[in-house]
């Protein structure tokens, strides 16, 4: 009797071991790479861009993107993602632009407690505006000044005359608050409108990106990231050098809120800036407003 009170014991006090040992280590959720998990999720994410053309005056781009995304199972989850662009240029009229919807699935593979492998598979529907051989000339330059807006990570979606498909892969680490994460994807571009306007039948698109995140406090990570895109093919809209990648970072808090019987909030503010041309050349300044909602 007196030594199955003692299993039980022993046994009540493992519990909150084993507990604390099956709780997942804090993820820092990166501000324009993919997360490497499989999630639910709705996240409303708005990048505000700030330029200087070289002939004077300001531009103000507001990108906007709505994903939604649902875990089927603890490694697959399927989303679909919206974009609408706001371009207030330094000079010529302003104009809104919807821009492709993308849509795909992530398959996360966890590899043990701390690293963790997820596979992605991406497509658009070129359906957005300004698209065809007659575009509407100011939501045309709308449409393309999101690209930069979105630190030309996002470039299947802004490019309405192809269907792209883009698949990608993220590694990451987690241990002790600290996340370390990197992207790479490929994008290939295949015309289906705007031949007269746009003459590359074909284009092929890369993009990676560093991210590294620490918590400070259970509710407060703080995440810098690099990004860097680059034309793998030869476009004709790439006429000099400086024009066939971008390299941008970005740096910003966020905030960690666990709704009581409710959602998690995840919303963060993170400021971008260029590290070469053209963009830097632009004085390219962004704002990215970013708010997960995750069940």
């Amino acid at each position: 009797m007196m030594l199955s009170r003692a299993l039980l014991a022993a046994a009540a006090l493992l519990v909150p071991v084993a507990s604390q040992a099956a709780t997942p280590a804090p993820y820092s959720l990166p501000w324009q790479l993919r997360p490497s998990a499989a999630v639910s999720v709705v996240r409303s994410d708005t990048a505000v861009a700030l330029s200087q053309p070289a002939d004077g005056g300001q531009g103000v781009t507001v990108a906007s993107m709505l994903l939604a995304s649902y875990k089927v199972t603890p490694q697959l989850a399927p989303f679909v993602r919206l974009g609408a662009v706001r371009n207030n240029p330094a000079a010529g009229p302003s104009a809104t632009s919807f821009v492709n919807p993308a849509l795909g699935a992530t398959y996360a593979l966890p590899l043990n407690d701390s690293l963790r492998l997820a596979f992605f598979l991406g497509f658009t529907l070129p359906v957005g505006l300004s698209g065809g051989n007659e575009p509407d000339a100011s939501v045309a330059a709308a449409t393309r000044s999101g690209v930069l807006a979105r630190s030309a990570m996002d470039n299947a979606m802004f490019a309405v005359n192809d269907f792209t498909v883009f698949p990608g892969l993220d590694f990451s680490y987690t241990a002790g608050g600290f996340t370390a994460q990197v992207e790479a994807t490929v994008l290939q571009l295949t015309r289906v409108r705007g031949e007269a306007l746009q003459p590359d039948a074909s284009r092929t698109n890369f993009t990676s990106g560093l991210h590294l995140g620490y918590f400070v406090l259970p509710v407060i990570s703080v995440g810098g990231e690099v990004r860097y895109q680059r034309w793998l093919s030869t476009p004709a809209s790439v006429t000099s050098p400086e024009l066939r990648d971008n390299l941008t970072a970005a740096i910003g808090p966020r905030f960690h809120i666990k709704l009581k019987n409710g959602p998690t909030l995840r919303p963060g503010l993170a400021y971008a800036f260029a590290l070469d041309a053209p963009m830097s050349k632009l004085k390219y300044s962004i704002l990215q407003l970013d708010i997960p909602v995750l069940f």
